[in-house]
């Protein structure tokens, strides 16, 4: 079993900055391909970004690419998703993902096994 713990949501102003992270317990956290998702009340959860094990490929959503960079840290088991330009569409909570099986496209929330309790993240215009 893994847990994973996000931190770092809170209020900010449109075009302003958050980092969120999400700290993974266990050995393997190398081996997963990490994942970011927001949800609004009322919607499905939507894919923001992953990223590959070793940190070398990223995969963005049309609506953050540019404005957001997810990155990791094998060595402290921790993912990041540094946000930018931030917009009051943004708002939602976000949550961190793991997927054990790497098959399967890394923007469907079917594919991950594991998830945070997410944080909100919430951008006044």
């Amino acid at each position: 079993q893994v847990q994973l713990v996000e931190s770092g949501g809170g209020l900010v102003q449109a075009g302003g900055s958050l980092r969120l992270s999400c700290a993974a317990s266990g050995r393997y956290f190398s081996s997963y391909r990490m994942g970011w998702f927001r949800q609004v009340p009322g919607k499905e959860r939507e894919f923001v970004a992953a990223i590959s094990r070793n940190g070398g490929v990223t995969y963005y959503a049309d609506s953050v690419k540019g404005r957001f960079t997810i990155f990791r840290d094998n060595a402290k088991n921790t993912v990041y998703v540094q946000m930018g330009s931030l917009k009051p569409e943004d708002t939602a909570v976000y949550y961190c993902a793991a997927a054990v099986l790497l098959s399967g496209s890394y923007d469907r929330p079917g594919n991950y096994d594991y998830w945070g309790q997410g944080t909100q993240v919430t951008v006044s215009s």
